[in-house]
């Protein structure tokens, strides 16, 4: 654990190509494996966790993008915290998210799909991949109304 933060890789991962087809494909999967995991498309963790994957992939597609390299989608279900862990490798090191709140840059041309995420997430943040890249992670809460698992 690094700052409270699990830093074990989400047990279901994939890669995508890094294209806007590959960050609606990335999208759908979550989608599907929320369902795998009780949570029907339309609950408000599934729709919750569709939308920060959405972002943080087409980010990957956007920013991160190394030509010849794909980015990686994990997913990580913890029962007993109640979240959904959202991890998105890409293999751009320079190209980070801003440090500060997303809400700090309103005049920006872009930032405002992490404001989303920072909104939708309980936390989030970035972490270097080695040797090269880094990972966007957020965690999203499966507790609340629309959420409950239909087992």
């Amino acid at each position: 654990m690094l700052d409270g933060v699990a830093t074990e890789p989400p047990a279901r991962a994939a890669q995508f190509a890094s294209s806007p087809r590959g960050a609606r494909l990335a999208r759908r999967l979550a989608v599907r494996r929320m369902e795998e995991w009780g949570y029907p498309p339309e609950s408000d963790a599934s729709c919750a966790v569709a939308l920060v994957v959405g972002e943080l992939a087409a980010n990957a597609v956007q920013h991160g993008r190394v030509p010849g390299h794909d980015f990686r989608l994990g997913l990580g279900l913890d029962e007993v915290a109640g979240l959904v862990r959202i991890e998105v490798d890409d293999a751009a090191t320079a190209k980070r998210p801003p440090v500060g709140p997303p809400s700090s840059y309103p005049d920006g041309e872009s930032g405002r799909g992490l404001l989303l995420v920072d909104v939708l997430a309980v936390r989030w943040g970035s972490t270097p991949r080695h040797p090269v890249g880094k990972t966007v992670w957020a965690e999203v809460s499966t507790v609340g109304e629309g959420s409950v698992p239909t087992a």
